[in-house]
């Protein structure tokens, strides 16, 4: 059995049709999966087109695992994926986008592709003819490891215990739904010199903690590294989208997790002068006050560094600390256990570096091993590997960032305190050496040789693979004082932002990377933007909230721990009133939400998002080491607790504080479309959408009423965009517009290129309960502005020192528009 080859390619380019923007004006994010083909986004056009997006964002559509919804298990990089429709289909819906002035934006995945040999033509070569295959060069496998045979850990038991399910059919190897080739000439062996004569090596699954030797995401053994540093394998792998782009069938490019590329700096460039310059951003995830590599020929990123800044700007600083005291009074966490961040993420480290990624951790081992015993340089040698390999967990767990570049200074990165630190690990001073020797050739000071240059990019795609799992999928699942902090790119440490940090952000932005991506709610948020909003409203009131839970623990629903009771209760909380709405879609005045009545479906979303927690986090189950009683345990505490009767003390307080979750929600859905850079909407979060953790986020996508107050103003403020795309791009301006008065600490406004003016409610209860904007102004800059959210309605014109209370009328929000240069004579202020 041979997977099949590439079909031939389809050439036919897109028609003419109205001109598209090269950057975006903004973007519109559709996961395309088997219920969600082309032809369902083709029908959707005219309704994307109508809400004033330029493009369409698609999820990757390159052939992918059978079956697959969120296509990053790619298989086959020169193929269109045929459940979506093809090629074919993917060219009908460029056609149709064009027709309705929108172009296309492509998701590819560089890192990494499906371990699917049934499907995946490559790695099936490489499974049956070993190093020799003229595909062994694509897939970064260590074939000095495993005596030189790939570890398959696909077994659900030791080998002994599986053997009488490996069946030989002809010349493939079958394990129930798993298909291998057979090396020539093995095929008629007996079983257990069959599989000692093979190149690979099927293996209990458990053995990839320890004896995996092929990089892969993460710590995901289904998704093999691929080495698209090698000049060949980017050409063979990029060839289809290239050919996309130079058809006009795409118009640009979203690049997944480049942190795990060999050479991000080179790749980057490649992709740069194969596209000819298009637009192009990359998943790039940066600490707090970390920069983009200026040297990256990108327009920025995809955008979570926005999404923590306009989050931090709706969160009350004071509030967050005043929530943290009660979480730990609630909860009693250890302090390295979900207590205090820095120490939780620690420890978290330590157990991603020595447990998840114990195999890449040796493998880098023996490579700094072997390039220590062969070096020139005395200073090099005499360094036991375990000193070595110590002093590697030592460094990587103190790395505050996804990983060094080679573009930019290491030793910002690896600094000098993480190896004083790391130093104090070692019990004998002497053999603390091997921090130095470590650090030096992270740092390019051992050398510039292969050897060199291969340690430091392994370090570098190991350190970005720890972070990752101890930040994203550990420490936000045991630090739980704010779920809505708790976020890809967030400062859970450090969540609220004020408004002097937000605008020297956006000024950062506009100066630097004005066409960079900006987000909200992506296919990977664990909460979506408008769960995240109302979660943040109890920054504003933590004493209420620790009340209600005061209450709520007395009301019989057995706790299995109380981090995770806070956790379900504020999961509860940020997701609202249920009425029976699929998808993560809801409605604020639907059902009654978060207690009795919310129907099995709720239920059902609110306990998966929660065991997946429980399973992150790894302190009473995991996922490869479950406990069932735990798991249970919490499955009933949802059932009885936040889902039951108990619920409805927290859907009270939810439905008290709801003007306010209203004020966040729209606040932070204005600011992003108007902020700098490019915004990129997830699929049906123009609306109310209130999704967790996937897969409850990755549902069909449905056109929503453009009537509702969010669409309403979701489309005023793309279209605003759309027509007026000097006052958004890379030449416009961003300035502050500061207000005056009582309240203005709440009114956070800024200026686009003279010509716009957004301005939102901050903490809106905070300023109800300082008795509201009274007297409190906002100096319009000269002429004669607009509501555009109330179009036509000449009682929506302001001009000079706007009464803020009038401002905010109708909505929490207002977007203006300067209809006339000139204010009329004798107009000081508006009444």
């Amino acid at each position: 059995m041979t997977p099949e080859r590439p079909e031939p390619a389809i050439t036919d380019p897109v028609v003419p049709g109205p001109v598209v923007p090269v950057v975006p004006t903004a973007t519109y994010r559709l996961q395309l999966q088997p219920e969600f083909p082309f032809r369902s986004a083709e029908a959707a056009v005219p309704y994307l087109a109508s809400l004033g997006v330029s493009h369409l964002h698609l999820s990757p559509v390159l052939e992918a695992v059978p079956g697959s919804t969120h296509g990053y298990d790619v298989v086959d990089h020169t193929r269109v994926r045929a459940e979506l429709g093809g090629e074919e289909g993917l060219r009908s819906l460029a056609r149709t986008a064009r027709e309705h002035g929108l172009g296309l934006v492509v998701d590819i995945v560089p890192n990494h592709m499906a371990m699917a040999p049934r499907h995946n033509h490559a790695l099936w070569e490489v499974l049956r003819e070993g190093p020799g295959s003229p595909y062994a060069h694509w897939f970064d496998i260590d074939w000095d490891a495993q005596d030189g045979r790939i570890l398959l850990p696909v077994l659900g038991d030791r080998l002994g215990a599986e053997i009488g399910h490996l069946k030989v059919d002809g010349d493939i190897l079958r394990y129930y739904d798993h298909v291998f080739p057979l090396r020539d000439g093995t095929a008629k062996l007996p079983l257990p010199q069959l599989l000692d004569a093979q190149w690979y090596r099927p293996a209990w699954w458990r053995m990839a903690r320890t004896d995996l030797n092929y990089r892969r995401f993460f710590s995901i053994s289904e998704l093999i590294g691929v080495r698209v540093e090698d000049p060949e394998v980017f050409a063979a792998t990029h060839a289809k989208i290239l050919e996309l782009l130079d058809d006009g069938v795409i118009e640009g490019l979203r690049v997944d997790h480049p942190d795990g590329l060999a050479d991000p700096d080179t790749y980057l460039r490649r992709l740069h002068e194969a596209t000819g310059g298009r637009w192009t951003v990359v998943e790039k995830i940066l600490a707090d006050g970390e920069p983009l590599p200026p040297a990256w020929p990108v327009a920025g990123t995809t955008g979570y560094d926005a999404l923590r800044h306009v989050d931090g700007l709706f969160t009350d600083e004071a509030g967050a600390s005043g929530l943290l005291g009660r979480y730990r009074r609630f909860a009693v966490p250890q302090a390295d256990r979900g207590g205090h961040w820095e120490s939780t993420v620690r420890r978290a480290a330590y157990k991603v570096v020595t447990h998840e990624l114990a195999a890449e951790v040796e493998r880098l081992t023996r490579v700094v091993s072997a390039l220590c015993a062969a070096s020139p340089d005395p200073a090099l040698r005499d360094h036991a590997p375990w000193a070595l390999g110590a002093a590697l967990r030592e460094l990587l767990v103190r790395l505050e960032v996804y990983r060094p570049y080679p573009s930019t200074d290491a030793s910002l990165v690896v600094t000098e305190r993480a190896a004083e630190e790391a130093r104090a690990a070692f019990r004998v001073p002497e053999e603390a050496h091997a921090v130095d020797v470590v650090r030096d050739l992270v740092l390019g000071r051992g050398g510039d040789g292969p050897e060199a240059a291969e340690f430091r990019a392994r370090f570098a795609q190991t350190s970005s693979a720890l972070r990752a799992k101890s930040v994203e999928d550990t420490a936000f699942y045991r630090y739980v004082p704010l779920l809505s902090a708790n976020e890809v790119g967030g400062a859970p440490g450090s969540p609220a932002v004020s408004p002097e940090d937000f605008h020297a952000y956006c000024a950062r932005v506009q100066r630097d990377w004005p066409a960079t991506g900006t987000v909200l709610s992506t296919h990977d948020t664990k909460r979506s933007a408008d769960v995240r909003a109302a979660v943040s409203v109890l920054t504003q009131c933590p004493e209420r909230w620790s009340d209600v839970l005061a209450e709520v623990a007395l009301d019989g629903a057995g706790m299995p721990d109380p981090q995770v009771a806070w956790a379900a209760w504020q999961t509860v909380f940020g997701l609202g009133p249920a009425d029976g709405g699929g998808g993560g879609h809801e409605r604020e005045d639907g059902g009654e939400g978060g207690g009795e009545g919310g129907g099995a479906a709720y239920e059902e979303r609110v306990r998966d998002a929660l065991l997946k927690h429980i399973r992150e986090a790894g302190t009473h189950t995991s996922w490869t080491e479950r406990d069932p009683a735990y798991e249970d345990a919490v499955a009933a505490f949802v059932t009885e607790g936040p889902c039951g009767a108990p619920g409805r003390r927290v859907a009270a307080l939810r439905a008290s504080l709801a003007p306010h979750v209203r004020a966040n929600v729209l606040g932070a859905a204005l600011v992003h479309l108007t902020m700098p850079g490019v915004p990129d909407v997830y699929q049906g979060t123009e609306d109310e959408y209130r999704a967790l953790v996937d897969p409850d986020n990755r549902g069909a996508f449905a056109p929503r009423d453009l009537s509702a107050e969010k669409v309403a103003l979701t489309a005023a403020a793309l279209r605003l965009r759309a027509r007026r795309p000097g006052v958004f791009g890379d030449a416009a301006t961003y300035a502050p517009l500061p207000a005056g008065g009582p309240g203005a600490a709440h009114c956070t406004a800024f200026v686009r290129s003279g010509e716009v003016i957004t301005a939102v409610t901050r903490l809106s209860l905070r300023l109800a309960e300082a008795g509201g904007w009274r007297d409190t102004r906002l100096a319009l800059p000269e002429g004669r502005w607009a509501d555009v959210l109330s179009p036509g309605s000449p009682e929506r014109e302001f001009t000079g020192h706007a009464r803020v209370a009038d401002l905010f009328g109708r909505s929490p929000v207002v977007l203006l528009e300067r209809v006339s240069a000139d204010a009329p004579a004798g107009s000081g202020e508006t009444g």
